[in-house]
C-alpha cells in the first residue's frame, strides 16, 4: 500500500446534491421544494409556530438563571494537591494560583483559586488563594501550614483601571 493509493471506504463519501440546475437532474425548477407557498421561498423561519397559538416553548413555565455576577474560581481538594506533593511534582512550599496552575490542577478559573478540604494533607504548606473552606482551613494548619486569602482582581478590571490612569495622566499633562 502506498500513501497515493489510500481511498475512503465504498460510501464513505457522498456527493452533494445540486438543486435547481435544469430539468435533467432531477431536483431542478423547484429544487425539490414543491409548489409556491411560504416553504418555498427563502428565508422561511417558522419553526414552532403554532398557527397563532402560543407556542408549546412560551407555554412551558421557566425554572432558575444564571447569576452574571457569579465568581469564578478553579476549586481545588488537598487530596490532589497532597498526591502531588507524594509525587514530587509539586515541591514549592509556597502555593498560589500559579503554581497550581502550572502542575495541571487549577484549570480555568479566572477570579482565582478555591481551596477545598476533601483528602488529606500531611505537608507542611503555605497557601496564597482567593477563597478556603472552612474543612481545608482547619487541614491546612492541623499539617502545620497557613493560608492566606486575597482578593484576586480580574484582568478586565485591571485593565480598566489601567485605562482610567493614563486617561488621568494625560489630562494632568495638558494643564
Amino acid at each position: 500500500m502506498k500513501l497515493n493509493e489510500l481511498t475512503d471506504n465504498q460510501g464513505a463519501r457522498h456527493r452533494k446534491m445540486r438543486v435547481g440546475r435544469g430539468i435533467g437532474s432531477g431536483k431542478g425548477k423547484t429544487a425539490g421544494r414543491g409548489q409556491k407557498g411560504q416553504k418555498s421561498r427563502e428565508g422561511v423561519s417558522i419553526k414552532g409556530f403554532e398557527g397563532g397559538q402560543m407556542p408549546l416553548h412560551m407555554r412551558l413555565p421557566k425554572r432558575g438563571f444564571n447569576n452574571i455576577f457569579a465568581k469564578d474560581y478553579a476549586e481545588v481538594n488537598l487530596g490532589a494537591i497532597q498526591a502531588l506533593v507524594d509525587a514530587g511534582k509539586l515541591t514549592a512550599t509556597d502555593i498560589d494560583h500559579a503554581a497550581l496552575k502550572a502542575v495541571g490542577l487549577a484549570r480555568g478559573g479566572k477570579d482565582g483559586v478555591r481551596l477545598l478540604g476533601k483528602g488529606e494533607l500531611t505537608a507542611k504548606l503555605s497557601f496564597t488563594v482567593a477563597g478556603v473552606s472552612a474543612s481545608a482551613r482547619e487541614a491546612v494548619e492541623k499539617a502545620g501550614g497557613t493560608v492566606n486569602v486575597i482578593e484576586v482582581v480580574p484582568a478586565a478590571e485591571k485593565a480598566k483601571a489601567k485605562k482610567g490612569q493614563t486617561l488621568a495622566a494625560k489630562k494632568a499633562a495638558r494643564a
